[in-house]
């Protein structure tokens, strides 16, 4: 039940992210061309919000397996030894993912003992670097949660 929740949530917040984005890019180029200004925090959030959901969308295309893969090895095993290739290569995408999280969450820390401010909203820098351990953190999950069919698989337990 939880991972639907979560999985509801993540999707309803990269569609609105996304969607927030593109307004705020729309409403720049407007304010731009038709009246000869330009906001100066717009273009500012639309790429804080395109960390964000770039970071939770690696998580969700997890889910969806909607990651770019060779799959010219993968292809061509069978059984066992496909499961077994498979577990291997869950297995260093989570130790990437673990990596990439906790070297964000040291950078994240840093800037937050530096207090280190956006220039237009001066919103703490510390916001839009969160994204990278968050969302590495999520994928690191979601991975962990494709490896139980690959080990039935390798002990002979289809599922």
């Amino acid at each position: 039940m939880w991972k639907e929740i979560f999985d509801d949530i993540e999707e309803k917040f990269l569609v609105w992210t996304i969607a927030i984005s593109v307004l705020l890019t729309f409403s720049q180029v407007i304010m731009r061309y038709a009246f000869h200004n330009s906001l100066s925090w717009s273009e500012e959030l639309s790429r804080y919000l395109f960390l964000w959901y770039s970071w939770i969308g690696a998580s969700y295309c997890v889910k969806e397996k909607a990651h770019l893969r060779v799959g010219i090895l993968t292809d061509k095993l069978l059984g066992r030894k496909k499961a077994f290739f498979e577990i291997v290569i869950l297995l260093v995408w989570i130790v990437f993912s673990i990596f990439l999280a906790w070297q964000g969450g040291v950078l994240t820390g840093f800037l937050i003992k530096r207090g280190q401010l956006s220039a237009a909203m001066r919103i703490p820098m510390s916001i839009a670097y969160s994204s990278v351990p968050v969302g590495c953190f999520l994928m690191a999950l979601r991975l962990i949660f494709e490896l139980p069919p690959h080990f039935k698989k390798l002990f002979g337990k289809e599922v």
